[in-house]
């Protein structure tokens, strides 16, 4: 079990969301930090695809960084509390302020990371939508608090199911800096090749590479 996972219920939910990951895609290829990454940081990423929170939460859990993560949603999976998610609800501002409260405790005292989508909303590809005031109030108030940005892509073409790619950036203090790397990660990944990159989850193979004829023959041949 990696730190991130808070007993049993912690344990069911990292192989529900690998389980998930496995049957979305061909593979998850990564680009992984060359160096340990410092810590207290805060993980940005683009959000331009549902499975955005699945694919950076296994990369952290195989990192074993731990790491929370604000969920407008939680009150509906409670068991995500179990890897690391806290409640940040959008129409609940003292929900959100409390957890704004509690996370800065954490990055203070190094107990834990946090994994931000600063766009704060899901859309699609290209581009990234202006950053939340979350990450600057962030870097405000915890001293040395360092960004690494994180960049996330979906290649559907070569195979039944996309394949997804993620890069890690070099570390930042400064958030423009932060947004302008992802943009740069994302530019790099548009002409990303799965030979150029580490294998971070094997998923699905495709229908034809699961079901060959030309195997079963050649064995019928031995």
């Amino acid at each position: 079990m990696s730190r991130q996972a808070q007993g049993p219920i912690g344990w069911l939910v990292e192989r529900m969301v690998q389980r998930s990951l496995c049957k979305a895609f061909h593979n998850v290829w990564w680009n992984p930090p060359p160096t340990p990454l410092p810590q207290p940081c805060v993980l940005i990423a683009n959000h331009h695809g549902w499975h955005d929170g699945y694919v950076l939460y296994h990369a952290i859990r195989v990192l074993n960084l731990p790491t929370v993560v604000w969920m407008e949603e939680l009150e509906a999976f409670p068991p995500f509390k179990y890897i690391g998610g806290l409640t940040f609800p959008r129409e609940n501002q003292g929900a959100r302020t409390a957890t704004i409260r509690r996370t800065v405790r954490l990055l203070r005292s190094g107990q834990a990371n946090l994994a931000l989508f600063p766009e704060g909303a899901m859309h699609r590809p290209p581009g990234l939508l202006p950053f939340t005031r979350a990450l600057e109030f962030l870097c405000k108030k915890v001293q040395g608090l360092s960004i690494v940005p994180v960049g996330l892509r979906y290649e559907v073409s070569m195979h039944e199911r996309p394949e997804c790619f993620l890069s890690f950036g070099q570390p930042t203090k400064d958030p423009e800096e932060a947004r302008i790397s992802v943009l740069k990660i994302l530019e790099e990944l548009e002409s990303a090749e799965p030979d150029g990159y580490e294998l971070l989850l094997a998923g699905t193979k495709d229908v034809n590479e699961r079901w060959d004829m030309r195997r079963l023959g050649a064995r019928k041949g031995t």
